[in-house]
Formats: structure tokens, C-alpha cells, sequence
């Protein structure tokens, strides 16, 4: 049984990056716009997953690079270190599926910094058969995301920032099907993002931010791929206000809404032959003709996701957390509650987050009854340099 489960997780990524929109060309109840490598919209952090992965305006934190990196240049330390291990399907039984991700920055004065991330998406070993049931031998599917980032202050409560994306995603090197052999899928994307820091330590505030992310190329799995597959790119808006009770209580409540800038796969007619050309057209669209076009064709707001959270904090110590994670039934109908806590000591971070079961089938989320763990490190290099900033910089 444990063997099924893994070889249908490969089976159902491998259908995602071949037939872009089959759900929606099965069923008109539910029009899921699938894209390549969808480990790119898991949320890879503890504090963030036990806020309904709410990230786009919280406060700075060396997970920051995986939801608005032009947050970084407001963090209060100077060096900033995050590792989260996520369990993939735990709740099936399994083991060796999972996502390792891996973020830092480095603040180069008090205006700038830099910052890098990996993510790394593990399926396990997979036992490939063909259509007869023969064994053709065994595989390790696995992808991977590095970044590279550059944020900058724009003013004093206003920041931006850059970063390239370099996706690689290994599902079934090596074997033949129909004449083609499957091979890795590379390509490259960008993040652009805005953050506005209106919170104090004395008088909290609003925070705004605003990322565009995974702007990038068409991904391919074959040697023969002509009509390439949409990676997942994504528009996102975020607010969170902070309210200071006294020195020791806080309390941050944000909402993040998100939008998949990835055009609706075009419905079935009946005609195999228009159905063909429809899909073609579809593949074929230009990167920035699909993120427009992503904005026509249905109602845009059932194509948006929100992320509700709240996280209290005493003496910046202690952490208690909570979100709702909502999507339309149209579009997935993934909704979900999340608690987490966090603690922190000195220079180092410990954080969980527990995504309480809800769903059947096929909207189960895949982390329901599954712990994620999360460990940080906030350091300063240039000590002086910092203490006179930090009481602005919450």
C-alpha cells in the first residue's frame, strides 16, 4: 500500500506537468488551473504554516525571502538564518516524502541586503511500471528551487527587492513513453516584491506588501517537448496590524490574498481535433500574454486564495498562532485551520506549526495531522551599527 501511495503522488505530478487543466476538462464542478512544479506553492516555513501560511507582510524573519524579500532590510539583526522540514502525505503513513527548505540573509548596512534560499522536494523511491504492470526499475523523483535576492529601502518605511530563481525538477529521468524520454525540467524565474513598514516597537502599525513571484519560463519533462507547461506564477497582496498591548503583549492579525497568474485551460468542445488545437494555442501563449490573460474568462474571485492569521507574542519570546487557509470548491476547495507556537532564546528560534485535519479525497491537504518544525538564527555581526536603528524597526 505504501508503494501505490508514492507511485500515484509521481503519477499525479507527472499528469499535472503533461495535461495542464485536466481536472478542469473532466469535471465542470471543478476547474483546477494546474501548473509544473507545484512544490513552489507549498508553504516551505513553520511560523508561516501555523498562520494559514500567512507571510506577505508579517515581520521581517529570515524566512522572509520565500514570501516578500523586500522585507529583509527591516529586520532588527544583521544575520538571519531559517531550516524548516516539512513531512509530505504523513498522514498516509509515508516517510520519506518531504520538503527541506533552507533561507538567509545577510543586511550589508542599514539600507540593503542580501539573501538566498533552497527548496527541496523529495518524493521518495518510486517503483515505475508500465501501462502491463512490468517493472522498468525504480527512481527518486525529486525538485529543487535556489534563490538568489537583493532588497533595498526605498525611504524610510518603504522597501524593494529582486531575486532570481533557478527550478529544477527530476520526476522520471531516463525513462521512454510514446517515443519520448523523459529528462529533468530547468528553466529560470524572478521575484519582485514591495514592502511597507509602518509598525513600531512603542505603538505597533500597519505593515503592507505586495510580491510578484515566480515570473519566469515555461518548463518541459521530455526531449521532444514542444508545447511546454506554466510554471506556477503568483500575485501577491498582503496587510497585517500590529496592536501593543504594553511592553511584554502584542498582537499581529494579517490577512494575504493571492492570485495564480496562470491562464484557465481551455474547456472541452467534444471535437478532438478543435480540442487539440485549443491546447496548442493554450501552451503556446507568451509568458506575459498569460499573466494577463489570467485576469479574463471567469470570475477572478473565485480564482483568489486568502490566508487569515493572528500570532501573539510575550516579551518577543513566547509565540502562540493561528490562521484559516480558504480556496473556492471550483478551484480546489483546499480550507484549513492551522495553530502553531514558537520560542526564542537569545539568537535561536524554535517553531511548529500542526494543520488540523479537515477534507476527504481529493481536497485533503496533504500536510492534515502532520507537526512541521522549524529552527532560527538571528545574529549581529555589526552590533553598533544596529542598536541605533532597531527601536524603529520592529
Amino acid at each position: 500500500m505504501k508503494r501505490f501511495y508514492q507511485g500515484l503522488a509521481a503519477f499525479v505530478l507527472l499528469v499535472f506537468v503533461g495535461q495542464e487543466g485536466a481536472f478542469g476538462q473532466t469535471a465542470n464542478s471543478l476547474n483546477v488551473t494546474t501548473t509544473a512544479v507545484p512544490f513552489l506553492r507549498i508553504s516551505p516555513d513553520a511560523r508561516a504554516g501555523g498562520m494559514g501560511d500567512l507571510g506577505v507582510a508579517t515581520s521581517p524573519d529570515p524566512a522572509s525571502s520565500f514570501y516578500n524579500q523586500a522585507k529583509i532590510p527591516f529586520a532588527k539583526k544583521d544575520l538571519g538564518l531559517g531550516l524548516t522540514y516539512t513531512p509530505w502525505l504523513k498522514d498516509l503513513g509515508l516517510n520519506d516524502v518531504y520538503l527541506l527548505a533552507f533561507s538567509g540573509y545577510k543586511k550589508l548596512d542599514d539600507q540593503s541586503a542580501l539573501s538566498a534560499s533552497i527548496r527541496y522536494f523529495s518524493l521518495g523511491n518510486i517503483q515505475f511500471t508500465d501501462f502491463n504492470g512490468n517493472e522498468l526499475g525504480s527512481g527518486h523523483p525529486r525538485e529543487f528551487a535556489f534563490d538568489l535576492g537583493y532588497s533595498r529601502k526605498l525611504a524610510d518605511k518603504l522597501s524593494i527587492a529582486l531575486a532570481g530563481r533557478y527550478i529544477y525538477s527530476n520526476l522520471a529521468s531516463g525513462y521512454a513513453a510514446s517515443g519520448s524520454t523523459y529528462q529533468p525540467g530547468k528553466t529560470f524565474a524572478a521575484d519582485i516584491s514591495l514592502y511597507y513598514h509602518g509598525v513600531t516597537d512603542a505603538a505597533g502599525g500597519w505593515n503592507f506588501g505586495l510580491a510578484l513571484t515566480n515570473l519566469g519560463g515555461k518548463i518541459g519533462y521530455t526531449n521532444s517537448a514542444v508545447e511546454k507547461d506554466f510554471i506556477p506564477a503568483d500575485l501577491g497582496l498582503g496587510a497585517s496590524y500590529t496592536a501593543v498591548f504594553n511592553e511584554d503583549n502584542k498582537l499581529m492579525i494579517g490577512l494575504d490574498i493571492h492570485k495564480l497568474l496562470v491562464p484557465v485551460p481551455p474547456s472541452p468542445t467534444g471535437n478532438d481535433s478543435t480540442d487539440n488545437v485549443n491546447l496548442t494555442n493554450y501552451h503556446n501563449k507568451s509568458l506575459t500574454g498569460s499573466w494577463f490573460s489570467s485576469f479574463s474568462g471567469e470570475n477572478q474571485f473565485k480564482t483568489l486564495q486568502l490566508s487569515l492569521g493572528a500570532e501573539y507574542s510575550y516579551q518577543d519570546q513566547f509565540f502562540v498562532r493561528t490562521g484559516y487557509y480558504y480556496e473556492d470548491p471550483s478551484k480546489g476547495d483546499r480550507k484549513y485551520f492551522s495553530v502553531g507556537v514558537g520560542l526564542k532564546y537569545n539568537v535561536m528560534g524554535l517553531n511548529f506549526s500542526y494543520l488540523v485535519p479537515s477534507g476527504s479525497g481529493t481536497n485533503r491537504n496533504p500536510l492534515s495531522n502532520t507537526l512541521r518544525f522549524g529552527l532560527t538564527f538571528d545574529l549581529d555581526t555589526n552590533e553598533g551599527s544596529n542598536n541605533s536603528t532597531q527601536s524603529s524597526t520592529n
